[in-house]
């Protein structure tokens, strides 16, 4: 087995702009999901969360509390989890899985009224699909076409973790 990298998950904060800003994705990928520059605004209710290891950002993602949610979800205490990417570079190194497995404790210490986390994955995005289902969320069978075809909505309860 490879090294084992130490991950935290943090607020964005502007000292991580310029690591972020200079990530980049294959094509195959970045058709999922978008990267952190092209997510510089933040509008009311969204969370830049930054995934770092060895204080360097080597991951990104979105956490909303906004209307959005209930496209996906009847709780009015979930929060949707968007646009997670690691960097092309820093790939391979188990970062996503690491920072998934830290997503429960990190919600309920920043977001203590959340109770369950949503996200969308796109049927053809099997890597990801593999990679949520193994830190523990759950396929709840309920699907939304999104715009490049069909998107598989997952869930992770919180309330017994």
């Amino acid at each position: 087995m490879g090294k084992v990298y130490y991950v935290e998950l943090k607020h964005y904060s502007n000292e991580y702009f310029d690591v972020l800003n200079s990530f980049e994705l294959p094509e195959e990928q970045g058709q999922f999901t978008a990267l952190p520059r092209k997510i510089l605004e933040v509008k009311e209710g969204q969370y830049r969360i930054v995934i770092l290891s060895e204080n360097e950002p080597v991951g990104f993602f979105l956490l909303h509390s906004t209307e959005r949610v209930k496209e996906y979800s009847d709780n009015p205490k979930a929060m949707l989890l968007t646009a997670l990417s690691v960097n092309h570079a820093k790939q391979g190194n188990g970062y996503a899985k690491q920072a998934m497995l830290l997503l429960s404790d990190f919600v309920k210490s920043e977001f203590p009224y959340c109770d369950e986390i949503i996200l969308v994955v796109n049927h053809k995005n099997v890597p990801a699909q593999r990679l949520y289902l193994k830190v523990g969320f759950n396929d709840t069978g309920k699907r939304k076409m999104g715009p490049i075809g069909e998107q598989l909505v997952m869930s992770l309860s919180l309330e017994n973790t």
